[in-house]
């Protein structure tokens, strides 16, 4: 069994979600200790035990431990991941993504197809929004190799959650690595302006704003208002950008009190100061693609614009379970896995 200690580095609730999807697809069983121990609310919330029960219900685990608040889980594999049909829901706003985002990998592995529904937040703070899963991602995954498409089925902000992230894979991907070192050309940017339970025009300000401020980039781009109704009300932004040879996505949330203008404003300077460098990755998309490529056959390396604790954190829990080399230039900003 390995043993990990939830604070280390960032100290956040990807060392747990991180370590659950390995743990399924090697075997390896695993106790995570001290989950969560610097944050202002310690231990385990809502969407982690979710992300434990789905990871332990595609490879029938036996688990200790998972409730909100624990601070140490035990999770072991009883058998190889199992594909079919599954279906969790968090009960709160808890994110619904990052749920999905732990079993995609495993489940993209197993050995046939798969259809997963998760009932949740789909686009809530200090999270990956359900754009961004679907737009980035995924695409990277299958860029590897992996055979999947994902659904936002229905919308889930805070506080009442509500939405629905639905998942068809294939199974029996064969990921090969990938040399990111340099990003090409651009070829694309496009997105979603999401009003929900909201008048019309909100989500169309946004659109045309962020239409305008994207107007200096070599290509056009293509954002789209999209009214939606659902139980919880939000707004936001929703960007791509995708290169020859890498991706990333930018999004932004509304709040009460934010002018429509303001939300495409910030996301958009987010993306063209990404597309200002040289990465050929998000800083966000960054930490989410260790483990994969740590899977893959044959090398890869990718450029991000900063070296985030998150990243480095990410890495250290990916070499507890697999045995391959993965070097950090922090001059370059280059991650290489041998």
């Amino acid at each position: 069994m390995l043993y990990l200690d939830g604070s280390q580095g960032e100290g956040g609730g990807q060392i747990v979600r991180t370590a659950l999807t390995l743990s399924a697809i090697s075997g390896t069983p695993v106790r995570i200790e001290r989950i969560r121990a610097g944050r202002q609310t310690a231990g385990l919330r809502p969407q982690h035990v979710a992300a434990v029960r789905a990871a332990a219900g595609i490879c029938a685990a036996h688990v200790e431990g998972a409730a909100v608040g624990s601070e140490a889980i035990t999770f072991a594999p009883g058998g190889p991941v199992r594909p079919g049909r599954h279906e969790w829901a968090i009960g709160t706003a808890g994110s619904a993504v990052l749920v999905m985002q732990t079993v995609l990998l495993p489940l993209a592995l197993a050995a046939g197809p798969s259809e997963v529904r998760v009932h949740g937040g789909t686009h809530v703070p200090y999270s990956p929004s359900g754009h961004y899963l679907r737009d980035v991602y995924v695409p990277f995954l299958l860029g590897l190799g992996a055979e999947m498409t994902l659904f936002l089925e229905a919308y889930g902000w805070m506080p009442e959650g509500g939405g629905t992230i639905v998942a068809q894979v294939n199974g029996s991907a064969q990921l090969s690595g990938v040399d990111m070192r340099q990003r090409g050309r651009i070829e694309r940017v496009f997105g979603t302006a999401v009003g929900c339970n909201l008048p019309s025009h909100i989500p169309q300000r946004i659109a045309n704003r962020a239409i305008n401020l994207l107007g200096t980039l070599e290509v056009a781009a293509d954002v789209r208002p999209l009214r939606a109704r659902g139980i919880s009300t939000g707004a936001g932004l929703f960007l791509a950008v995708e290169y020859t040879n890498g991706r990333g996505g930018f999004g932004v949330l509304g709040r009460k009190g934010m002018p429509s203008e303001v939300v495409a404003e910030k996301a958009v300077t987010a993306l063209l100061a990404f597309h200002a460098g040289n990465a050929s990755v998000d800083e966000h998309l960054a930490d989410q693609i260790i483990g994969p490529l740590a899977l893959a056959r044959g090398a890869s390396a990718f450029v991000t614009p900063e070296i985030t604790a998150h990243l480095l954190t990410n890495i250290g829990v990916v070499r507890a379970f697999v045995e391959r080399p993965i070097a950090v230039d922090e001059r370059s900003r280059a991650v290489v896995i041998e």
